[in-house]
């Protein structure tokens, strides 16, 4: 192994051979699987190595978040690839997903080369359809009229939309303009105002999704980890019985369940961030590369009527190389 590390080094002491090897193995998204009126998740890996049960259900889609195209420090030089690693894990899935969610943070730099990266390759995806909300990455240079024109046309004010899909409501909401002091985010009057409006006429055992890249809970507000005007957004969904939160942007899998609601944040499939208050502050986290398969993550989830939540599982990428090896 030292020698072939030695061989294999480039200039800047990065073993780009052996990192782009291990980075095949860590996963990066989730699994989401309606079953009963619950959403449930389930990770990648597990689902590929049959470590779990029957999870049919009358909805499955998958999560990918942060893929950060454009970025190319130590944490991950070739984030392209680590984004394929996990679209090789969703199309492995032994039925395609109804459609993938990316919460944010498509791009680096929210250069159009990076949107042109990211489009194409999605384009493998074994789906019928991607559902985005920006990150604060897509939304830098214009104030997100680029990532709106790719990828947020026929949506509602900044961004923010809502769709049906198998009985469940999904809402799609923009969280990441007009940051509030220390990076909280922000969903602000109009957007509130229509998150009302669109649950007003839904019945209350309709499952409920909410996506959006800034966790809609208190993760760790000193490093901008919540957004400030959650609390009135979810109280409009208070009478539901099931309700899904999703986001990304905090690059590590956190779960918390407050009455009606389970929130749940995904890994990236770029680098991992530090855990809240481990570090001076948030950012790219630099792993050895035989650990890094275990901090990158895809969540998939699934839905079966008259149960109370989503199944919801994460997978990291780890479980692919795994696969190859034993295989």
């Amino acid at each position: 192994m030292a020698k072939y590390i030695k061989e294999n080094l480039d200039e800047d002491g990065i073993d780009r051979r052996g990192f782009l090897e291990c980075m095949a193995w860590a996963g990066t998204g989730a699994l989401c699987v309606l079953q009963g009126g619950v959403m449930n998740s389930y990770a990648l890996g597990d689902v590929l190595r049959g470590k779990v049960g029957n999870i049919k259900g009358e909805l499955s889609f998958a999560q990918i978040s942060d893929s950060h195209i454009g970025f190319n420090k130590a944490a991950n030089p070739d984030v392209t690839a680590t984004l394929r690693e996990a679209i090789a894990k969703v199309n492995a899935l032994p039925t395609p997903p109804a459609f993938v969610l990316h919460t944010g943070d498509l791009t680096q730099l929210s250069k159009d080369s990076e949107f042109d990266t990211l489009a194409e390759s999605l384009k493998s995806l074994k789906t019928d359809q991607v559902f985005y909300v920006p990150g604060e990455h897509d939304v830098l240079n214009d104030n997100g009229q680029m990532f709106h024109e790719r990828f947020g046309k026929g949506t509602q004010g900044d961004g923010w939309y809502s769709f049906d899909k198998n009985g469940a409501h999904f809402i799609g909401l923009v969280n990441v303009l007009n940051l509030k002091a220390g990076g909280l985010g922000s969903l602000g009057h109009d957007q509130l105002e229509w998150i009302e409006k669109d649950v007003s006429g839904l019945k209350s055992s309709t499952p409920i999704v909410v996506f959006a890249h800034i966790p809609l809970w208190s993760v760790y507000p000193q490093w901008g980890w919540g957004t400030d005007d959650s609390e009135q957004a979810l109280s409009y969904l208070k009478r539901f019985g099931s309700v899904t939160v999703l986001n990304g942007h905090i690059h590590q899998t956190m779960k918390k369940v407050e009455g009606n609601v389970t929130f749940h944040t995904a890994m990236s499939t770029a680098f991992p961030q530090p855990a809240p208050g481990q570090a001076e502050g948030p950012g790219p986290m630099k792993v050895p590369a035989d650990k890094l398969r275990s901090v990158l993550g895809v969540t998939d989830v699934n839905f079966v009527r008259n149960r109370h939540a989503l199944g919801i599982i994460d997978s990291p990428l780890a479980t692919v190389g795994q696969m190859q090896s034993e295989g």
